[in-house]
């Protein structure tokens, strides 16, 4: 858990940051995650006391920022009127304009360097958060009845594979578009399927999937949950449609997508399997 954000910062940058201090606290208020405005020329003995795992740190000293790196810290940039264009080498993430700045991003950029899933939304009965290595064992459970690859990609033989797939699909997919197939779980926490939204070479609209394991079926989880990623979707990240590919004698799923408000487009190949093309 995010417990500090830390502005390590030049006499300049505090100055700076010492003027927006009101629009700081306005961030943080509510919140149990504490901001602390501190030099970074004197305050490497205090920044070492705080648990690294619980704190992010931002710098607009690229050297500093280097050393704080190097010590484990999860740290990231910091541009403001007095340094823009000073080049922070190695930072994964360099923060702009404090003064629009929400606490979601500092938690999102704390939670993507620590490696820690985002929650993304919640339903009367669900969780919707991006997904884990060690979601992994629970996708295997779900996908071991053969109905559930019937009409979708099976994970892959070796589960070391499809850990490092995992792996690298929170690095490449949940970094860069901050959206993809997410975990669904129960609010006890019990792992029943997955829904997200991800991207199609070729086409232009972000595309709903969803899969509920059979245990779960025939209960209203796989309408509750894409109900949840669609109203996420336009709200969080402005998409204005969505489209689905389902084959022709998937009823169960067709049917569920005309439930969602979804409509038959056209059909499209994708290979060498006919689907059709729906769009909300």
């Amino acid at each position: 858990m995010l417990k500090y954000v830390v502005f390590a910062v030049t006499e300049m940058g505090r100055q700076v940051l010492d003027r927006s201090r009101a629009e700081l606290e306005q961030v943080f208020t509510g919140e149990k995650t504490e901001f602390l405005i501190v030099s970074a020329a004197q305050t490497e003995e205090g920044i070492l006391r705080l648990r690294m795992e619980e704190s992010l740190i931002l710098t607009d000293d690229p050297a500093y920022l280097k050393a704080l790196q190097a010590a484990g810290f999860y740290t990231a940039g910091l541009h403001h009127k007095e340094n823009q264009g000073t080049f922070f080498e190695g930072a994964a993430y360099v923060i702009e304009e404090i003064g629009e700045i929400t606490f979601s991003v500092y938690d999102e950029i704390y939670r993507r360097l620590a490696g820690l899933p985002l929650m993304i939304t919640r339903t009367k009965r669900l969780l919707i958060r991006e997904s884990t290595v060690e979601d992994v064992p629970e996708f295997y459970r779900i996908y071991r009845d053969p109905s559930i690859t019937k009409y979708m990609e099976d994970l892959f033989e070796d589960p070391e594979e499809e850990i490092a797939y995992m792996k690298e699909y929170i690095r490449q997919i949940y970094g860069f578009y901050g959206y993809g197939m997410w975990t669904v779980q129960l609010l006890s926490g019990e792992v029943i399927g997955r829904a997200g939204l991800s991207v199609r070479e070729g086409y232009e609209l972000p595309e709903l999937g969803f899969v509920i394991g059979c245990d779960y079926q025939g209960q209203g989880y796989a309408e509750e949950a894409c109900r949840a990623v669609l109203a996420y979707g336009k709200k969080e990240l402005s998409f204005e449609h969505v489209q689905a590919l389902v084959e022709e004698e998937n009823l169960p799923s067709r049917n569920l997508l005309i439930k969602l408000g979804f409509h038959f487009d056209k059909k499209v190949n994708e290979k060498g399997t006919e689907y059709l093309l729906m769009i909300d």
